[in-house]
């Protein structure tokens, strides 16, 4: 498949990796043995496997309607979709053929109830079909239809069965009569961006440019005047101005793409958003789209990232507010936020290989992403907060459970985060044990990465192509760990510093059968402070170790974690525990706390409190909630 000189690398596909550290490898055996089931389990309990039967009459609702007369069950074929996906990542890890049967059978309840047209959606089918494609701004055809789509294909990818894929595609040649330029067609896009990250997928898939067309249809679209969601609220009898959340950026939609200089509204809209636009700037060679990325990425990381990579602060839009507006006991900060930014920082580092994007996408992996998900793989975070007063718990579903199956098929397709190829480069972007089967230069290579990463920083790299060939290799060097850093070819010194460009280290050379390089990227503990605009973290401090991001947890202490202070001479020390949260490293100092004992009995006193020692002990920020409800801070008092 041709592509524009824009798209310099590919990321090698979940299929050619296989995962064989002990860090990612415990996290893909809990969600195959236990997340995916357990979803299924509730798919089937909240009626969402029965909703695809679309039987007449439809039955009462399972999610009443809001005060917007809204239900989430409109959503309903997103989650099959993500599912679907999920579980289709799994089986590339370990086979399961009762999972795979239970895919097999959503495909013949999607294909009965398909329309003749190609049209699919099984809200629309059973409860209203003649009110389908009318109300684009809120009710999400496409971003249902991207989602299936997307399961579809990772279904095909993991099986090589492609009756679902087929299913999908006869709707997305049924959506590509529905949209476009022509004077018959519908000039709209969806209200909730995801059809345009499938659409580029399938394209990559099939080379079929009709999907890449389509994807540009939408993204260039948007935003354009006439609005189009205020024409079909007239059309459909509404006032534009009645509109629930008043303005257009909620949507990204309030002016054109290539226009938008910060990042507003719903965050995971948004990021799904830049993720196509990532995508398609590479493959059409469209660098005003690229320079659009540039800037907008710019905007959330400088301005509106939480430490953990969370994003978005606010309840209210599930979204952005203002600059530097990061609270830390209300943030909102939704899982999906830091899953869609992954995707994006993936599709930027494949524009031009620079590591600034790796480093977000591994903060979002290790921390905001994970948090997701509890230890045992049946629980979740919808809201990722980094404070609680000790009510917070990881919920079993949720009314909108769209970040149950977005974390379980982010871990399910680890895989395809740890490589990509160039035209005559092989890059390593993560660390953690894994074993990827790649072409370079024409020449089929076997790479095979052994780490106890992000517990220890000294990895080792095979490399074996089937015959002598020459390419760079380049790997990443974390931006905390590039000063000190180590590395060896063969066992021979190589100056990291010399052979860095953006955050690579590159090794250019003719490659042999069985060349190791090893890294060593020392993981000492740091301290992380946040720009003094954020006023929540005024007199704080954030500690960090490797990718991890550590909070104090009120289980771990003896003084109330609001209480507790450190110096910034405090010197902190890295242990490692086995048997704690199933082996992790936790982080330990000499601290100090506030006496509460002189304030018994009053609110106010006209004496300082009084400094007492105290003991820290801090974990990764992604196991918290996995011992109780417990009180929880990851910015820490400093004097």
């Amino acid at each position: 498949m041709a592509t524009s000189s824009l798209r310099k690398y590919a990321a090698v596909s979940f299929t050619d990796v296989d995962i064989t550290g002990d860090f990612w490898r415990e996290r893909l055996d809990t969600v195959l043995k236990r997340t995916i089931p357990s979803q299924y389990k509730k798919l089937v309990e909240y009626n969402m496997i029965e909703a695809m039967k679309v039987v007449q009459p439809p039955p009462p609702l399972t999610i009443p309607r809001n005060n917007h007369n809204f239900t989430t069950q409109i959503f309903w074929d997103s989650d099959i979709g993500k599912w679907i996906e999920a579980a289709s990542y799994a089986l590339r890890h370990g086979p399961d053929k009762d999972i795979e049967a239970k895919i097999d059978e959503i495909t013949e309840l999607l294909a009965k109830a398909q329309l003749p047209d190609g049209y699919l959606n099984c809200w629309y089918i059973g409860r209203e079909p003649e009110n389908r494609w009318t109300n684009m701004r809120d009710n999400h055809e496409l971003y249902n239809a991207g989602h299936m789509l997307e399961g579809a294909i990772a279904y095909f990818q993991a099986t090589g069965k492609r009756r679902l894929l087929d299913i999908m595609e006869k709707y997305v040649d049924h959506i590509a009569t529905m949209f476009g330029p022509d004077p018959d067609q519908k000039k709209g896009y969806c209200g909730h961006q995801e059809i345009e990250i499938a659409l580029m997928k399938l394209y990559h898939l099939t080379g079929d440019k009709r999907r890449l067309d389509l994807c540009a249809y939408f993204i260039n679209q948007r935003g354009a005047q006439p609005h189009y969601f205020d024409q079909e609220a007239r059309a459909r009898g509404d006032d534009p101005k009645n509109y629930w959340h008043k303005t257009h950026e909620y949507s990204q939609s309030h002016m054109p793409v290539r226009e938008q200089k910060n990042v507003v509204g719903h965050a995971v809209r948004a990021f799904y958003m830049l993720t196509a636009m990532a995508d398609l700037a590479a493959d059409l060679g469209d660098k005003d789209l690229k320079k659009a990325c540039e800037t907008l990425w710019k905007d959330a990381i400088s301005k509106k990232m939480y430490v953990t990579a969370g994003f978005g602060p606010s309840a209210h839009n599930e979204g952005f507010t203002s600059d530097y507006d990061l609270p830390n006991d209300t943030a909102y900060a939704e899982t999906c936020a830091t899953v869609a930014m992954i995707f994006w920082a993936q599709r930027m580092l494949n524009l031009d290989l620079d590591s600034q994007y790796a480093d977000v996408l591994e903060r979002g992996l290790f921390n905001g992403g994970l948090a997701g998900l509890s230890r045992d793989g049946t629980t979740y975070f919808y809201e990722n907060r980094l404070e609680s007063n000790g009510k917070d718990t990881r919920w079993a579903w949720h009314n909108c459970p769209c970040c149950t199956m977005n974390v379980s098929r982010l871990v399910a397709s680890i895989g395809g985060y740890f490589y990509s190829v160039g035209k005559s480069t092989l890059a390593v972007h993560l660390y953690g044990g894994a074993t990827g089967h790649v072409t370079v230069v024409g020449v089929k290579v076997k790479i095979t990465e052994t780490s106890d990463y992000p517990w220890d920083g000294k990895i080792k790299i095979k490399i074996d192509p089937e015959k002598d060939a020459k390419f760079a290799l380049k790997l990443r060097i974390p931006a905390w760990g590039q000063k000190k850093a180590k590395a060896a070819l063969n066992g021979k010194s190589i100056a990291v510093s010399k052979g860095l460009e953006k955050g690579y280290l590159t090794i250019n050379r003719a490659w042999a059968k069985g060349d190791v390089v090893t890294l060593d990227i020392p993981m000492e503990a740091r301290r992380i402070y946040a720009n003094p605009a954020v006023r929540a973290d005024v007199g704080k401090v954030a500690l960090a170790r490797g990718p991890l991001v550590y909070c104090i947890e009120q289980v771990d202490q003896k003084a109330p974690v609001s209480n507790i202070s450190i110096t910034a001479k405090t010197k902190l020390k890295a242990k490692r525990k086995g048997k704690l949260l199933g082996g992790t490293t936790v982080l330990e100092a000499d601290a100090s706390s506030l006496s509460r004992k002189q304030w018994e009995g009053s609110l106010y006193l006209d004496l300082p409190p009084v400094e007492v020692p105290a003991k820290l002990t801090a974990i990764p920020y992604y196991q918290w909630a996995n011992r109780g409800a417990n009180a929880m801070r990851v910015w820490i008092n400093e004097k």
